[in-house]
């Protein structure tokens, strides 16, 4: 297993929400936020996540109120606002820091000292895909929507060698 794959979370219902679960999964990592301008790309992850799920495909959504405090939410209001305005049926994790010394250890792997694409997290839904043995594979811009052609053809070369192991 990978050092990611090593990691636990909490997810928003405070269950337990280890990553070895997405070991042999292509995975869409996304910091995430209800009230961002940005916030829209909910729908699209969802989207995305249905299209290729049954692919080994998945979407993991972690809220994080470090931009312009745009996630003050509880986790129970979160979980809410995404069911009810964009139908998420992805996991999303407890609130967590992606930059800073309260950076979480997910995000030091994905971001920080020695990654493969490392660097403060800019904004709002930064994107990373991540292999099934955990590697990052490709970094996306907030701003990079998920029916973005870069997006979609790594997402889709990531699952194609997936499917050829």
């Amino acid at each position: 297993m990978s050092a990611f794959h090593d990691l636990n979370l909490r997810a928003l219902d405070g269950q337990d929400l280890p990553l070895s679960t997405f070991k042999g999964q292509v995975l869409l990592v996304v910091n995430v936020a209800s009230k961002c301008g940005l916030t829209p790309q909910y729908a699209g992850l969802q989207a995305l996540y249905q299209h290729y799920h049954a692919q080994g495909f998945h979407v993991l959504g972690l809220p994080c109120n470090q931009f312009a405090e745009q996630e003050p939410d509880s986790e129970e209001e979160i979980g809410k606002f995404c069911s009810l305005n964009y139908g998420v049926t992805f996991p999303l994790s407890s609130k967590l820091e992606v930059n800073g010394p309260g950076r979480h250890p997910l995000y030091r792997l994905l971001a920080g000292e020695g990654a493969e694409f490392p660097g403060d997290i800019s904004w709002n839904f930064e994107k990373f895909l991540l292999g099934p043995d955990g590697r990052v594979l490709a970094r996306f811009s907030p701003r990079t929507t998920t029916d973005d052609p870069g997006l979609i053809d790594a997402v889709e070369k990531a699952l194609a060698a997936l499917a050829a192991e």
